[in-house]
């Protein structure tokens, strides 16, 4: 690394809109106790990472169960891309954030069935 520059790689949404058009239901429940969590925007790479804090800040709630049978699966993939990004190794960093999206989508659509 440079002594005044460094190369970052992140992880950004790209939604079209955003993330109430990308996933309506996961938006409304996390608006329901957090209306900052979905109007911010954030990538599910980042909503992964928050995995943690959405148990415990969305306890006694319908969508604590949902993301509590996805809990470890979405923690440990989020652990396998931040590793691959280290390591230069993108290529496998986007294959692993495409399975992140397939428990999202998972998600949404255990969603659709529980009222808010």
């Amino acid at each position: 690394m440079s002594r005044y520059m460094q190369i970052t790689v992140t992880v950004r949404p790209y939604y079209q809109p955003d993330l109430a058009a990308a996933f309506p239901r996961l938006a409304r429940h996390l608006g329901f106790l957090n209306p900052d969590i979905a109007q911010a925007n954030p990538s599910l790479f980042d909503l992964a990472g928050q995995v943690d804090k959405l148990l415990y800040s969305y306890d006694g709630t319908p969508l604590r169960e949902i993301l509590l049978r996805h809990h470890k699966t979405i923690r440990q993939l989020h652990q396998d891309i931040e590793v691959n990004i280290a390591d230069w190794n993108l290529a496998a960093a986007d294959r692993l954030l495409y399975r992140l999206e397939d428990i999202f989508d998972r998600l949404e659509s255990e969603l659709d069935s529980v009222p808010l």
